[in-house]
């Protein structure tokens, strides 16, 4: 029986982040350790054939701008509103803003952020496999993006931004920063964090990654107790 086969997408036409090779390291690494197979792509093409292949999900890591062609957004659609998941990390918010459907996918759109600087993370719902590791606050270091509005009421929000632990926040009270959904026929599962290239290294966070992907990818893998 093969292996499941993961699908990471990596194209960018704005921004480009210094840590998408440790992103995509890290998802092999997690595949190598958890008995599935990762293969990163820049080509629109090659996403949509992946997806028509049968993937068993496709990962947007730090995406930026307008990635996909008509043919490879028709085959991302057809994928996710026939069961299929997805998973967007950091900057999966900032692509596609001309594609009001991806931003359903996706879950909310990247406003702004502050300087990169250490902040803390609130675990508002530990009983999901992207956050059953954590405590119920996790410092951490990132970019802390501003949407420009809150996805709660329409998702399931996993981790918010306390903005008082860090300088420069635009949300207030209402700051999601991970969460899942399954408004558009698959499942999607979103982060924003991992800006950095050392966040891709640190366990915590990939095991946020990892229980991320095994919820929307239902992938049969066995995930470390809650501590």
């Amino acid at each position: 029986m093969s292996s499941p086969r993961i699908l990471v997408f990596t194209r960018t036409t704005d921004y480009r982040h210094d840590s998408i090779p440790d992103g995509a390291d890290a998802f092999r690494a997690l595949g190598d350790e958890h008995g599935f197979a990762v293969t990163a792509t820049e080509e629109p093409g090659e996403l949509a054939t992946a997806l028509a292949d049968g993937c068993r999900a496709v990962v947007f890591l730090s995406t930026s701008g307008e990635v996909l062609t008509s043919d490879s957004r028709a085959a991302l659609r057809a994928y996710v509103e026939g069961g299929g998941a997805f998973v967007g990390v950091h900057a999966a918010t900032t692509t596609e803003y001309d594609w009001p459907w991806y931003g359903e996918l996706v879950g909310a759109r990247f406003e702004r952020h502050p300087d990169l600087q250490p902040g803390v993370a609130v675990v508002e719902d530990r009983d999901h496999p992207a956050t059953a590791h954590l405590d119920t606050v996790w410092p951490f270091t990132d970019e802390w993006y501003d949407f420009r509005a809150s996805p709660r009421g329409r998702v399931r929000v996993l981790l918010s931004a306390d903005e008082s632990t860090y300088e420069g926040g635009g949300m207030g009270e209402d700051h999601p920063l991970a969460w899942c959904h399954e408004n558009t026929g698959g499942r999607s599962f979103y982060t924003a964090l991992g800006h950095t290239r050392e966040s891709y290294s640190d366990p915590a966070f990939r095991r946020h990654l990892l229980g991320g992907l095994v919820w929307a990818a239902r992938l049969a893998v066995r995930l470390p107790a809650r501590p």
